[in-house]
């Protein structure tokens, strides 16, 4: 029988490091909630949130990098800024008349094409794509956006900054699961 373990091997020889990693990110994301509108940009601050865990938790792993960081959340922005404008104007109006269907679909596809552009501009990070959608479906304003670029960047610094110091907290899998052969 397989014996569980709910504490991870490297926590052990390794306490500070848990500690000081994930104090900093409670630091980040409490300065994401004190100034962004928690109840109207919940979208904006769970991509922040994740992006955090990225960058605390897997700082050595590849949607951690810089250019993801930073190049994923460029993309996000002005995808979800493009789609925004479409949200906003009257083109879609005569095909969908309900509102919330509209935010529905355009909510889609700029999620789709912000994966899309990133995937091909090599900056693919995840929760980036929760920016395009955050812009379609959530309000913000311009000091919103300053403060997203401001905290993705200060992400990116301390990851270059902190890197030497900084070890990945998740462990690999010892025996991921195998498929079943039939």
């Amino acid at each position: 029988m397989k014996r569980i373990i709910f504490i991870d091997k490297k926590f052990k020889t390794n306490p500070l490091k848990y500690i000081v990693q994930c104090f900093l990110a409670t630091l980040t994301v409490l300065a994401v909630l004190l100034f962004l509108d928690v109840l109207n940009e919940t979208a904006i601050i769970t991509a922040l949130g994740a992006s955090t865990f990225i960058v605390f938790v897997m700082p050595t792993q590849y949607s951690s990098d810089p250019r993801r960081l930073i190049g994923g959340y460029f993309v996000g922005l002005i995808v979800g800024f493009i789609f925004f404008l479409v949200s906003k104007s009257e083109i879609l109006n005569p095909f969908i008349e309900n509102q919330t269907t509209l935010l529905v679909i355009i909510g889609a596809l700029s999620v789709g094409t912000s994966l899309f552009i990133m995937a091909v501009t090599n900056t693919e990070h995840a929760p980036a794509a929760g920016i395009a959608l955050g812009l379609v479906i959530n309000r913000w304003d311009y000091v919103t956006i300053i403060f997203i670029i401001i905290a993705i960047i200060w992400l990116a610094s301390v990851r270059i900054i902190l890197k030497k110091y900084l070890m990945d907290l998740i462990s690999p899998h010892v025996n991921p699961p195998q498929e079943h052969k039939r």
